[in-house]
């Protein structure tokens, strides 16, 4: 039970049932105890502590400078706040680029409060998700669109619209489970690949412009509540959640909450063919 509210945390398991039993959760970037508060007090099952945090609140127009120490102080002020969601952290760029780093970097994060931690890539992120669950530090695979890889992809551009492309995804997707994967975060992808993905994998998959067939979604607080950087152009999959509150910022994100659980949101206008 949440020491502050009494009602049950979130955890991997809570996400397994939800998607045993179809029903959708909800997940948002957040950065600090305030907000981490009103988030989970709405219904939202997992907060990330994300490196997004390097361009909606450091002003990069990146993900590349964030370093972990910074990941560790967002990471403190997130579980200050919280209420019972699940927390999940980003490993950011270059600190998990060999086994026993990623498991020196994840060990940081998990002591700071987090309950699972993210990795951008695929196949090669195998041996350390399984060294990492061995351990029992429970992983998210983050596939599709990778930030932190985005010098190497050119910008940000879907991915697996091709066919050969989708096949790898969808592969490296059922071998990162194999490897011991929790939960995978499915980025950028069209919606036929999100839905195939979903079907295919047994754990829970979490869409971000991945269609509205995944278990789960996720958007950046920042962009939920219509505040995206002026510098960076919004999104198609994001929508602005906060002219739909009659209460404030505490109602936008209860908004998002309840369009999710109810599969109102995504909608077409959001998603990729």
């Amino acid at each position: 039970m949440s020491s502050h509210s009494g009602k049950q945390n979130v955890t991997v398991n809570t996400l397994q049932r939800m998607k045993a039993k179809g029903q959708k959760f909800a997940a948002l970037a957040a950065y600090d105890a305030l907000f981490a508060e009103l988030i989970s007090n709405a219904g939202v099952e997992v907060i990330l502590v994300g490196d997004s945090l390097g361009m909606v609140l450091q002003g990069h127009d990146s993900t590349l400078p964030v370093t972990l120490d910074h990941m560790v102080y967002h990471m403190n002020c997130i579980r200050r706040g919280n209420r019972g969601a699940m927390i999940m952290a980003d490993l950011p760029f270059m600190t998990y680029a060999s086994e026993g780093q990623s498991l020196e970097s994840a060990a940081l994060l998990m002591r700071a409060g987090a309950h699972m931690v993210k990795l951008e890539g695929g196949a090669w992120l195998a041996e350390s998700t399984r060294l990492l669950s061995e351990r029992g530090i429970p992983v998210c695979a983050h596939m599709g669109l990778t930030p932190q890889s985005i010098n190497r992809i050119g910008g940000f551009r879907v991915q697996g619209r091709d066919p050969e492309q989708a096949h790898t995804i969808i592969e490296e997707a059922l071998l990162l489970q194999e490897a011991g994967a929790a939960v995978l975060l499915l980025e950028c992808v069209p919606v036929n690949l999100g839905k195939e993905i979903t079907e295919k994998l047994e754990i829970p998959v979490i869409g971000i412009g991945a269609g509205p067939h995944t278990d789960g979604q996720i958007m950046v607080m920042h962009d939920m509540l219509g505040i995206t950087p002026p510098a960076i152009k919004p999104p198609k999959f994001i929508k602005n959640f906060l002219p739909e509150s009659d209460n404030g910022i505490p109602g936008a994100f209860k908004a998002y909450a309840d369009a999710v659980h109810e599969g109102r949101f995504p909608g077409p206008e959001h998603c990729f063919n």
